[in-house]
């Protein structure tokens, strides 16, 4: 037997294990992604002694600004606030966020790019589109055009601003899923709030932080931490409820 038959042979020796072997890594991969959703809920009450580590909230907060969005022009902002004071001033207009804002690690606040700043023809559109994505001249134009089509006709969304601000805010849920599953699946515990009094809040954030309400408004408010105590069972709607297929 030649040398190269003889490495023939213990390669395809080797290739059932080597399968069964990224069979087996596919699997414990799918596991953990499950595993993560089962731990997941909304953490109402946080133990205050435990803070979430710096390298664990920058995984956190580069997930969502990793986040895709609609042409991926990001119609977003996050506020990181961390001052108990603050926290308390919004808590008071806060009737879904009293106990999560005085006990977690880390508050952040999803805020929305509003409407005329979403237009296909503003200038953060075209910032987003030459700056940010280095498009050529020629594929801006023609992604502008896509863009105004999309918005004139395709989704309606010029009729009023509120239709427009209401398309951008879809997108900032998009980082928000996405910053509560990494923290799951590095073990930390979450919740999500839109329990808040917006236009209060929308004033309060001017006042408190100098965010400019004419171009942002508050849509959510996102909860980071531990949990001080076991949740109870994690119900939802069967599968059969939920999937409907054409095959």
């Amino acid at each position: 037997m030649s040398a190269h038959e003889a490495t023939t042979q213990r390669s395809q020796a080797t290739q059932p294990a080597n399968n069964q072997s990224a069979d087996n890594r596919q699997e414990a991969l799918r596991q953990q992604i499950l595993q993560a959703f089962r731990f997941r809920h909304a953490c109402k009450t946080f133990d205050p002694a435990r803070k979430i580590s710096s390298e664990d909230f920058a995984t956190i907060i580069e997930a969502g600004r990793l986040s895709p969005s609609s042409f991926g022009f990001e119609p977003w902002q996050f506020l990181l606030i961390q001052n108990p004071q603050l926290r308390e001033q919004l808590s008071e207009n806060s009737w879904g966020g009293k106990r999560q804002f005085a006990s977690a690690s880390h508050v952040l606040i999803g805020m929305v790019r509003r409407a005329p700043g979403v237009r296909h023809d503003s200038d953060y559109i075209r910032h987003m589109m030459t700056e940010v994505q280095q498009l050529p001249a020629e594929v801006v134009n023609a992604k502008g055009g896509f863009f105004r089509t999309f918005q004139e006709q395709d989704f309606n969304l010029l009729e009023s601003e509120r239709s427009l601000t209401d398309w951008a805010t879809h997108q900032t849920y998009l980082p928000l899923a996405n910053m509560m599953t990494v923290a799951a699946l590095l073990g930390i515990d979450s919740c999500p709030i839109e329990g808040f009094v917006q236009e209060v809040w929308e004033q309060q954030l001017q006042e408190l932080t100098g965010v400019d309400n004419t171009m942002f408004k508050p849509v959510w408010a996102l909860a980071l931490g531990y949990r001080l105590t076991e949740p109870g069972e994690k119900t939802r709607r069967p599968l059969g409820d939920v999937l409907h297929r054409f095959d």
